[in-house]
C-alpha cells in the first residue's frame, strides 16, 4: 500500500504565498487627517460652542491617541478638565463625534480627502492577480464608506472583502484587536496576509497580531518610530516621474512605484 512521503524534521518550511493586503485608511488610503478630520474636528467644536481649536502641529500630536472620541476625552481631560468633569460629558463626547463624522463625509463627498498616489493602481493589480483588499482602522464605518463612495465611485466599499472599522473591536491601535477581526473575518492566517500602514501605532498594532507591515509615512508621521516594518516609504508612488516612491528605511522598490510584485518579494522576506 502506498505511503504519503514526509519531509525530514529539520526540512525548510514552505514559505506561505500572500493572499491578503489589509490597508489602513486615514493617512494610508487618502490624505484624510489634515483635509478631512482635522477641520471637521474644528466645526464639530466651534458649533458647539465650545472654544476648542486643534492646529495643525496639536492634532498631529493627538494622533497618538487612536480613534477620535477617545482622542476628544483625552484632549478634554488634559487641557479642559472643567468640561471632563461635565455631567453630561459622556454625551457631549457622543454629539461632538457624531457631528464630526457628518462634516467629515461632506467633505470626503466633495472630494477634500483623495486617494494617495498609487492607491487606485495598487487596488487594480490586487484584484486582477485574484488577492484580497481589506481595511483595518479605527475610524468609523460612516467615513471609511463616505470616502471611498467618494473616491472609487457608488459601491467603491465593495472593493475589500472585509472592512474592520470604527467599534468592530473594544481596544483601538496600537492594539492588535481590529487585525486580528479582520484575519477572523478573512478566514486567514496572519502569515497570508500583508499590512498596509503609515503611523506607529499601525504598525504596533499590526506586528502585535503577527503580520508583516509596509509603512507609506507621510508629511504628518515621518519620523515615527516604524520599528518592526519591513519597509519604510515615502509613498506607493505612480509611473509619473513626479510620483515615484522613496525608501525612507528598508528595501526599496524595484522600480519606479510600489507594485504588486513588490509586495509579494516583501511579504516573502518577511514570513520565509
Amino acid at each position: 500500500m502506498p505511503t504519503t512521503p514526509t519531509a525530514p524534521a529539520d526540512a525548510a518550511p514552505t514559505p506561505v504565498d500572500l493572499r491578503a493586503v489589509i490597508f489602513d485608511v486615514d493617512g494610508t488610503l487618502a490624505d484624510t487627517e489634515l483635509n478631512g478630520h482635522l477641520p471637521a474636528f474644528n466645526q464639530a467644536f466651534a458649533e458647539a460652542g465650545l472654544g476648542w481649536h486643534w492646529s495643525a502641529p496639536e492634532y498631529l500630536r493627538l494622533l497618538a491617541i487612536a480613534g477620535g472620541k477617545e482622542r476628544m476625552i483625552h484632549y478634554a481631560r488634559t487641557q479642559h478638565p472643567d468640561v471632563a468633569a461635565r455631567a453630561d460629558f459622556a454625551e457631549l463626547i457622543t454629539h461632538l463625534h457624531q457631528e464630526k463624522t457628518r462634516h467629515y463625509a461632506a467633505r470626503a463627498a466633495a472630494g477634500a480627502t483623495p486617494l494617495r498616489p498609487g492607491i487606485r493602481r495598487l487596488l487594480d493589480e490586487i484584484a486582477d492577480a485574484g488577492l484580497t483588499a481589506a481595511i483595518a482602522t479605527t475610524t468609523t464605518l460612516a467615513n471609511v464608506h463616505a470616502l471611498l463612495r467618494a473616491q472609487l465611485g457608488a459601491g467603491g466599499e465593495k472593493r475589500f472583502a472585509v472592512i474592520g472599522a470604527g467599534d468592530s473591536v473594544a481596544r483601538k491601535k496600537p492594539a492588535p484587536d481590529i487585525y486580528q477581526w479582520v484575519l477572523a473575518e478573512l478566514g486567514l492566517s496572519s502569515e497570508a496576509c500583508l499590512a498596509i500602514e503609515d503611523s506607529a501605532i499601525g504598525v504596533a498594532a499590526a506586528r502585535a497580531a503577527g503580520l508583516p507591515v509596509v509603512v507609506t509615512a507621510h508629511a504628518g508621521s515621518i519620523g515615527e518610530d516604524f520599528s518592526g516594518a519591513r519597509t519604510v516609504l515615502d509613498g506607493l508612488g505612480d509611473p509619473a516621474p513626479s510620483e515615484g516612491a522613496r525608501a525612507l528605511a528598508g528595501t526599496p522598490p524595484a522600480d519606479h512605484a510600489v507594485t504588486l510584485a513588490d509586495l509579494r518579494r516583501w511579504h516573502a522576506e518577511s514570513v520565509r
